[in-house]
């Protein structure tokens, strides 16, 4: 098979090769604020809806683990989509592009939301709450950019997804 006839997501699949290291950084960065973005939305929503509900913390943290990974693989998709991709095409470039970073980032953030004293039972009105969970959140992006910037240098993550951009 030629190049010209190569299909893009076995394209993607090569290491990214002379790419500088700031502008490695910076993929990087961007698909780590592209996931964080999904991750907040479904862990912001998750976290309200069990806290105000009154679910324990285990219902809370799977409905928001959930809704992050939902949240975040749609707006992976939507452009991908917008384009014309085929749903299962978006798809798999999706859970290729997004699984490491998301699930680094709802560990850590859902750790840290259960280590700080009281943050998963402060009510919606509290700031121990939304204090929480902005750090955690925070955190959760500082631990999942390596991810990134390591799946971007080897041609995966969202280097996979840039290459049908």
């Amino acid at each position: 098979m030629d190049h010209a006839s190569m299909h893009h997501g076995d394209h993607a699949a090569h290491p990214v090769t002379g790419m500088p290291r700031t502008a490695l950084n910076a993929l990087a960065w961007s698909a780590t604020l592209h996931c964080l973005t999904g991750c907040a939305i479904g862990e912001v929503l998750g976290m309200v809806i069990g806290t105000a509900l009154g679910w324990d913390n285990l219902a809370t943290i799977a409905l928001a683990v959930v809704l992050a990974f939902l949240f975040g693989y749609a707006l992976t998709m939507r452009p991908l989509l917008a384009s014309g991709m085929a749903f299962p095409n978006a798809a798999k470039l999706a859970l290729a592009a997004d699984t490491a970073s998301i699930t680094v980032m709802e560990i850590v953030d859902n750790a840290i939301m259960l280590v700080i004293p009281g943050a998963m039972d402060a009510g919606l009105d509290s700031l121990l709450f939304w204090g929480s969970l902005a750090v955690a959140l925070a955190l959760a992006a500082v631990a999942a950019l390596p991810v990134n910037r390591w799946l971007i240098a080897r041609g995966k993550g969202h280097a996979v997804v840039h290459a049908h951009h």
